[in-house]
């Protein structure tokens, strides 16, 4: 068995034993294999391992590799921050985007759904630890943006995305991923005009355990799939 089709069995099996442990059902977590920087054969990879899912956090790489395997099975998820110059190539080519954090962005994905007469699938994006060096939307700041997706009816709400501090301990992160679930469920029905499952994209390589013991539905790992980006 190769690394990374190895190392997705493991990811695989933890997630399988840190859900029934918190008495949760395993298939409601989604496995989303962050691929930023990999070249094509390591996400080959993956792919023929099963994954489907792959999350990119640059719009124009994303491009690239997406034509180059279009042949293929997959869905692709953008899940770093887009600029609003960007809207225009990100559109065709996710399915889901994880990083809506503001009014403005918001407004601008409406005019191109608008403009190309179809809808879109997002994340709205909050920053809970108020961290300069991260994107997102601070709590304060999630009725706006709930109050700007009223007057973007092309776009469809999925729930909640958030990136907490890196720190040795995981439980230390553990405090932003219940605020996240919180905030989910109290603001549920603004979130979800468009009914379906709550998402909460929350949890990477080194956190993703106790993501999943707070109600995290969708984890985004790269580096225990693919090792460390060289």
């Amino acid at each position: 068995m190769n690394s990374i089709a190895s190392s997705i069995q493991k990811i695989q099996e933890n997630i399988l034993q840190t859900a029934q442990g918190c008495g949760r059902d395993p298939s409601s977590i989604q496995l989303i294999a962050v691929s930023k920087t990999q070249p094509l054969a390591a996400i080959l990879e993956a792919h023929r391992a099963g994954l489907r899912v792959f999350g990119e956090n640059r719009v124009q790489e994303a491009e690239e590799k997406i034509a180059e395997l279009s042949d293929l099975q997959m869905e692709w998820h953008l899940i770093g921050h887009l600029q609003s110059n960007k809207v225009k190539k990100a559109f065709p080519l996710f399915s889901l985007i994880h990083s809506v954090d503001s009014p403005k962005l918001i407004a601008d994905l409406e005019m191109e759904a608008v403009r190309r007469d179809r809808t879109v699938a997002i994340l709205l994006q909050l920053n809970l630890s108020g961290e300069e060096s991260k994107f997102g939307a601070g709590e304060g700041e999630l009725e706006n943006l709930l109050a700007s997706m009223q007057k973007a009816p092309h776009l469809h709400c999925r729930g909640l995305m958030t990136i907490p501090p890196f720190v040795d301990n995981p439980e230390e992160v553990r405090p932003f991923f219940r605020q996240l679930r919180k905030l989910g469920e109290k603001y549920q029905s603004d979130l979800l005009q468009s009914g379906g499952k709550m998402i909460l994209s929350m949890g990477m390589t080194h956190d993703f355990q106790v993501a999943i013991e707070e109600g995290a539905t969708m984890v985004r790992i790269g580096t225990a799939i693919f090792g460390n980006r060289t």
